[in-house]
């Protein structure tokens, strides 16, 4: 008996998310096909110039544009950000420092801190040797 291998395929959203680039801003035969697993890989080994172009210049997914601003993706919500922003825009964002920004920016540096904090605590915890119960 052999077993016949299905190529493993998915949407072209959950491929523009894994390449993370912006869906709308890819050509229209990306948009409207499957993607494979095989594909995915050739994309993300050998990107084409399309592929290059929009991870350089944008328009970006929200989750790229809070990263290249440090904040989080609701922190882009709450700064009244919710299209994709190209590379320029970003950096105009970066100069002109924005209220909103800083206060994310601030509340994203909080965040990491007691992350950080949170990750000692149990590491201390992993550390000292547990009493008996009485």
């Amino acid at each position: 008996m052999t077993s016949h291998k299905t190529t493993q395929t998915m949407k072209p959203a959950t491929a523009a998310k894994k390449l993370g680039v912006y869906l709308e801003a890819t050509p229209t035969e990306f948009q409207e096909g499957v993607v494979s697993r095989t594909e995915l890989n050739a994309l993300q080994e050998n990107p084409p110039e399309w592929l290059l172009e929009l991870r350089r210049n944008g328009p970006h997914p929200r989750p790229v544009v809070a990263a290249k601003l440090g904040v989080s993706i609701a922190g882009l919500a709450r700064g009244g950000v919710t299209d994709a922003l190209t590379t320029e825009q970003i950096e105009a964002l970066k100069n002109d420092q924005p209220e909103w920004l800083q206060r994310e920016r601030a509340t994203q540096a909080e965040v990491r801190k007691e992350a950080v904090r949170i990750k000692e605590k149990n590491a201390e915890r992993v550390d000292q040797p547990r009493r008996p119960r009485s």
